[in-house]
Order: C-alpha cells, then structure tokens, then sequence
C-alpha cells in the first residue's frame, strides 16, 4: 500500500492560510486519498471539509488538534474520527478557545509593556475566525510589520518562556483530552511528539507511556516536524506500548509549512495504522 494519507491539516478556521476549500483541492492535487481537517480547538470547518472531499472523491474523516497538558508542559492531542456534533467534545473546545482569548489578551499586554503596541490588534487581522487567535497570528503580524524576519524568529525572540511575549498558560489536561474525543468517537493520537521538551519530564519513552496508560490510541510517527532518526524512534516507540502510527503534515502554508502534502514518507509496514479499521479508509487497499 502505497497511497498517500495526510490526518493532519490547518485551515483558516484557526491558523492556516487557506479555506477549506482550497486545502481540500491542493491536498487532492498532491495525491492525498485519506484526509483529516484538524484545526486547532475548532471543528466549524468540519461541515465543509466534508462537503468538498465529497465532491472531489477523496475520503475524509472529521478530526481536531485539542491544545492540552501534560506534567505542565504543553502538548497536542489530535482527535480522528470524531462526531464534530458531540456535546462532550464541543463543550471541551468552546473552553478551549475562551483561555485562548485570554492568553492573547495577555500577550498583548506583554508585547505594549516592551514597545510593541497593537499586537493583538494585528493579530486579530490575519484570523479570519475572531473566537481563536493564535500565536501564529500575532507571529504573522510582527513579521509583515518589520519587527522580525521570519515566523521562526518571532517565535525564537518572543514566544518561549522567558521571553518578552510569553504568557504561561494552562491547557486542557491530557486525559480529559482523551476523554473527550472518546466521547465522540473519535481515536486519540499525540501529535508530532519530538517536538516536546520532555528531556527533564522522562524523556519521549515516558510521555508515550503515560499517553497510552490514560488511554490514548496513537502516535504520529511520521510527520514534519520528525526527521528519519525520529521517524525510526517513534516507530520503535509506537510498536512498544501498543499505539497505533498515524502521519500528518501539519499543513498550514504554503509558504510556511515545513513539507507539501504528499511529500512524507509512507508509514512502515510493521506499523498499525490508525486507520487500519476505517470504513473510509477502505480506497487505501483498493
């Protein structure tokens, strides 16, 4: 099986550039066959995803990206498969979103008190959905308005603690995550976990452990932000607490995003993949 699967991609319903529409057509266009919107705490673009998958025959299942926590250190959890109607999880996203108003409000706050004022307002400029701002927002801003160069740069100088933008702030726990796209029937996947700083927390083996104890059903072994040492060590990883493998780009530009649709290498074939079971997985095998 050679097909190309992409469970993990951002539109413009929270940070990504594009509509939903014209995601759906360039993941089509780069070959993807097996496609997840997952945007960030958001499940409003779900409904047109749908709609445009259907009339483009490619498969699609719903999903999500839920900003949560584990031993006080942020990580993503993405959801595939879910019901985008279920009560548990829409309820857990509506609070999401609110603490992510407050974060904003609060790096606004932190970016006037160092001579960068408007951030906020700026920010609010590039996020077409006015309930999630995101720090790629305000990056976005302070790049097109002179003060860094780069995304990477903005989050270098200004986004990680002890810088001058940086707002502490507390997710959702990790197993209420979990719990959550249970409830909607959904599978729980750690998304791109070597992006994690878990050196001081156990390490990557400890995480992965814990995530499958609370319940959680897999990994993205396979992803942009993973090199092919990470691809292997996740791998190892995956097939040793008994989690499913899951890939994704993480597509949010393309301008922005680290690889195109289609460009990742398949997952190994001594992996389980997360879609092994998925009725709409089944032009995969075709």
């Amino acid at each position: 099986m050679n097909r190309v699967v992409d469970l993990h991609c951002h539109s413009r319903y929270s940070d990504g550039t594009l509509s939903v529409g014209d995601l759906v057509t360039l993941a089509k266009s780069r070959g993807v066959e097996l496609l997840s919107l997952t945007d960030h705490d958001e499940v409003s673009g779900i409904p047109e995803a749908r709609k445009h998958c259907a009339e483009q025959a490619l498969a699609f299942v719903a999903g999500v990206e839920i900003s949560s926590e584990w031993r006080d250190m942020s990580i993503h959890i993405v959801g595939l498969r879910v019901d985008d109607k279920n009560a548990v999880l829409t309820s857990l996203l509506a609070g999401a979103r609110k603490a992510r108003d407050d974060r904003a409000q609060r790096m606004d706050d932190a970016f006037e008190a160092v001579g960068i004022r408007g951030a906020l307002a700026g920010a609010s400029a590039y996020a077409p959905n006015p309930d999630l701002i995101s720090r790629t927002h305000f990056a976005r801003h302070l790049v097109d308005s002179g003060v860094c160069g780069s995304v990477g740069e903005v989050f270098t100088r200004f986004m990680k603690p002890g810088k001058p933008g940086y707002v502490a702030h507390q997710w959702v726990a990790m197993q209420a995550a979990i719990d959550a796209i249970h409830a909607a029937g959904g599978r729980a996947v750690l998304a791109h976990p070597a992006r994690y700083e878990t050196q001081f927390l156990g390490g990557p083996s400890t995480l992965l452990k814990c995530f499958a104890e609370a319940g959680g059903d897999g990994v993205e072994v396979v992803c942009a932000a993973h090199n092919p040492p990470e691809w292997a060590q996740y791998a190892a990883l995956a097939r040793r607490y008994d989690l499913l493998a899951s890939i994704g780009s993480d597509f949010h530009s393309p301008m922005e995003s680290r690889v195109k649709f289609g460009d990742l290498p398949r997952l190994s074939p001594n992996l389980k993949p997360v879609w092994h079971d998925w009725p709409e997985a089944e032009c995969l095998y075709a």
